[in-house]
């Protein structure tokens, strides 16, 4: 049994033993989660807080390899047990986000960042591609997988300014496993009146128009990769870049291997 090193909940008792900038986001995340005035769209995160079913880590510089490491520890070990916390959880990752990168990053900087973590991540899984899921980002039915689970991947970053809903104070990621997301469709009709609140909610909540990536997956309009980082405006990537970096980075690892 794997013994649980990296991921927190939140607690007064865990609060206590943060950092000051880990315990600061965590405050920052808690008044997005719990605002009355200014409800946050996602009903589905919101509950998942509300219950404590959300579990947390803490990681460096983005920018930083140990970084991704650290990452792929706190998802092997959420992988493991997330079934046990609770049919709303999700993994929220904090990156420590130097004052220097919140003033000079524009948000297709984060975009590049947050593909090539994805892309390390992978380079380093230990588990095969699960063989329901194809490999193409751009069939419909594709999402990322890591240890063998189907994850949603949602990034928010500083530099997002229209889209407050895809805004946080440093990096952050929010992970979710696709069974969380087929139990919430179980009950197809109350899935869709919540979903048609949080389109409302997203209108109010953000100074532009929804991003014309969002979807339902499975459609056959719909690429989930899209959806994983929204731009600030309504512009997206023409092509998936997982592939390309993932080649890169093994090409990368097998030239050191040879040196």
């Amino acid at each position: 049994m794997v013994t649980i090193k990296h991921l927190y909940t939140d607690s007064p008792s865990q609060r206590n033993t943060l950092e000051k900038w880990e315990r600061t986001a965590l405050e920052l995340f808690e008044s997005k989660m719990t605002n009355k005035e200014k409800p946050f769209p996602c009903i589905p995160a919101t509950i998942g807080y509300s219950l404590n079913q959300l579990r947390y880590v803490f990681i460096g510089d983005p920018r930083e390899g140990a970084s991704t490491h650290k990452l792929s520890e706190a998802l092997n070990e959420f992988t493991q047990f997330s079934r046990d916390y609770g049919k709303y959880t999700s993994l929220i990752v904090f990156y420590e986000t130097p004052q220097a990168i919140k003033e000079e990053f524009s948000v297709e900087q984060y975009e590049q960042l947050f593909w090539k973590h994805l892309s390390e991540l992978s380079a380093i899984d230990g588990e095969a591609w699960p063989e329901k899921i194809p490999t193409d980002p751009h069939n419909p039915i594709w999402e990322y997988c890591y240890c063998g689970e189907p994850y949603f991947m949602y990034c928010a970053t500083p530099a997002h300014k229209n889209r407050q809903s895809r805004h946080f104070e440093h990096m952050m990621l929010a992970i979710t496993p696709r069974w969380v997301l087929q139990e919430f469709n179980r009950n197809p009709s109350l899935a869709a009146r919540i979903k048609k609140k949080v389109r409302e909610r997203l209108a109010k909540y953000d100074s532009i128009s929804i991003h014309p990536d969002l979807n339902t997956y499975g459609e056959e309009d719909n690429y989930e990769w899209r959806q994983y980082f929204l731009r600030d405006d309504d512009t997206s990537l023409s092509k998936c870049p997982y592939h390309r970096m993932l080649k890169f980075l093994k090409i990368e690892d097998r030239t050191k291997a040879q040196e």
